[in-house]
């Protein structure tokens, strides 16, 4: 069940650590005010509603992207998101809790 549910939200078995010690970004999808109230440190915030105007921040489309929010929900859609605009390198990084522990 839980492998199901990964592979729906575009989860897989990767090496975090790995992905950022070849210089991956974090970009955080949650609001503003969650952001705030705890965050990996060097994350990004553009949360998900704001997204799409703000892709510009995002130059390199060849950059590894790790998506993160609350549960994994909102880092799935930004995972589509910039799939769909020409990013290649996206992972769904999950809740920001989780991956900070995986990094």
């Amino acid at each position: 069940m839980l492998g199901f549910i990964k592979k729906l939200l575009g989860m897989k078995t990767v090496n975090y650590t790995e992905l950022m010690k070849n210089g991956a970004i974090i970009v955080d999808v949650r609001t503003k005010g969650e952001f705030a109230g705890g965050h990996i440190k060097g994350s990004i915030n553009i949360p998900l509603n704001t997204l799409n105007q703000n892709l510009k921040l995002l130059k390199d489309k060849n950059q590894t992207i790790i998506t993160c929010c609350a549960s994994g929900m909102r880092s799935a859609s930004a995972k589509a998101i910039l799939k769909n605009h020409g990013y290649s390198q996206v992972f769904n990084g999950g809740g920001w809790s989780s991956l900070n522990s995986k990094i």
